[in-house]
């Protein structure tokens, strides 16, 4: 299986996609991470695996996108806590709709499962 997540990769258990990846490698399958990849290029990120045997899942991280993103008064913001540098602009608004979508269209037959602050919210 392939997870695809929002956060930087950080091997914590405050960071849900370590903490399943680490679940279901334990149970004897192999997982490959992809930590905030790159949804605007030639989306080399979501190839470098290959189609996985089982399914892709998604998350949007460990905080909804668009809080990340933006003040109470709509105002962007500046930095984003769940990137190496604190630098914004590494993940998409509402980035599980966009993450979940390239996978769809670059294998339709691997089923994608959402999951996460974003997906339980939408």
């Amino acid at each position: 299986m392939i997870i695809v997540s929002g956060d930087a990769y950080v091997d914590h258990p405050a960071f849900g996609a370590a903490v399943i990846g680490r679940i279901i490698e334990s149970e004897g399958l192999l997982v490959g991470i992809i930590p905030q990849p790159n949804w605007r290029d030639d989306l080399r990120d979501f190839k470098k695996f290959g189609a996985p045997k089982l399914f892709f899942g998604v998350t949007s991280g460990c905080m909804d996108t668009m809080v990340n993103h933006y003040t109470a008064n709509k105002r962007r913001r500046n930095n984003d806590a769940y990137t190496p540098g604190g630098e914004a602009g590494y993940r998409p608004d509402y980035s599980t709709v966009v993450y979940s979508n390239i996978p769809k269209d670059l294998y339709p037959e691997v089923p994608v499962l959402i999951r996460g602050v974003e997906a339980i919210l939408r």
